[in-house]
């Protein structure tokens, strides 16, 4: 009976936890929507200024393809998610950056390449070798198709997904990228996590697009799971073409924030697969590792990169401690406690989120890293 009784007290707390935290990030998102809509929006060209500073001053007016892509999905998907939200200028504003993006994104049409850097005004100003400003791309068009229905939208992601897929699995020339007698043949994971986080935005309530893209789900899921090295011990950000570790400081190479976040896509995969013992797996290796071995026990705060022999990284920046890990480490957790109900990871959420408000929020807009004390202007 007692034992009951202590299990439910402990429930209690727990909820009174989620509740603290729900209403916490409710105030800041609110903020954070309030701050992008009065700074970011340019009703002369479309699309967002994104170089803000903490006055909502614009410091350089360079457009970023992939920060236009993710604020075009973040407004839709609040329009979608949140009655709050369901306010005719956000879904304005997000169709307007789709539009730039339409009219912009893409350096020489009809080839799908986008560019990595616009002008204000929508010329290309740099490109990237890779794949990620394609992604964020795919990720706006499917976000804007789910909540108006315009069938524009939607060609646009899935012809822009299945040339991604192309480029991944079948022939990377398209990339631009030379194929240099040097370079090592080697994965990273970051291209599989785009690839399965792209296949769940896709699939969300689309039972069509879920079914035609279910097999690469399974084989971005497979490419993850093999960064998986030394016994179990490991998550390294890159591996060979086999899946095997490769020497140097490359094949040393750890990303926490990187490894938390292919976790929480991953456990979105367990649950769509229905797969508790991936669900277990993911949650000791994906999120359980990475944060205790990248947590800083002097400071807190988890560390940019890693070593996996604990030499030093040769990013100069290994030791900042950036605000996007930590709220891949929130997501993660979060997910981690409501798939398997272990208390141990909502006190890791508790620890990560009471961390990164303290240091960051509300001041930085979550734009700025700071240093291992954390000693950051706000």
């Amino acid at each position: 009976m007692s034992g009951g009784l202590g299990a439910q007290q402990d429930r209690e707390k727990e909820l009174e936890v989620l509740q603290f935290w729900k209403v916490r990030v409710e105030s800041e998102l609110d903020q954070v929507v309030a701050f992008w809509t009065k700074n970011s929006h340019d009703p002369e060209h479309g699309g967002f200024l994104t170089c803000l500073g903490h006055d909502g001053e614009v410091y350089d007016d360079l457009k970023y393809v992939w920060l236009q892509g993710r604020q075009v999905w973040m407004y839709c998907h609040l329009y979608r998610k949140f009655e709050r939200f369901r306010q005719p200028e956000l879904l304005d504003a997000a169709k307007a950056g789709g539009e730039f993006l339409l009219r912009c994104a893409r350096v020489a049409p009809p080839e799908q390449k986008c560019a990595f850097t616009l002008t204000r005004d929508g010329r290309p100003v740099k490109v990237q070798r890779t794949i990620f400003s394609e992604c964020f791309y795919t990720m706006a068009m499917d976000a804007l198709w789910k909540v108006t229905g315009d069938t524009r939208y939607q060609r646009e992601a899935t012809e822009m997904m299945d040339q991604i897929v192309h480029w991944v699995r079948e022939d990377p020339s398209g990339l631009g990228r030379p194929q240099l007698a040097g370079t090592p043949a080697a994965e990273s994971m970051a291209v599989p996590m785009m690839l399965l986080s792209l296949v769940a935005q896709l699939g969300d309530e689309d039972e069509v697009l879920a079914g035609r893209y279910a097999e690469l789900g399974d084989w971005c899921a497979q490419k993850i799971l093999q960064h998986v090295q030394r016994d179990g011990r490991a998550v390294l950000e890159n591996v060979s073409e086999d899946g095997q570790e490769l020497p140097g400081c490359l094949g040393r190479h750890q990303n926490p924030g990187h490894a938390l976040e292919a976790g929480w896509f991953l456990l979105q995969y367990a649950s769509r697969k229905g797969d508790p013992e991936l669900q277990a797996y993911v949650i000791e290796k994906f999120l359980l590792q990475p944060f205790n071995s990248g947590w800083d026990p002097n400071y807190g705060g988890l560390f940019y990169f890693q070593d996996a022999d604990g030499l030093c990284p040769t990013q100069l920046e290994w030791n900042m401690k950036l605000w996007w890990p930590h709220c891949e480490a929130m997501i993660a957790f979060l997910m981690g406690y409501k798939d398997s109900g272990n208390p141990a990871l909502l006190r890791l959420f508790k620890k990560v989120a009471k961390y990164a408000f303290l240091r960051a929020a509300s001041t930085c807009r979550g734009a700025w890293p700071c240093a291992r004390r954390c000693w950051a202007p706000w």
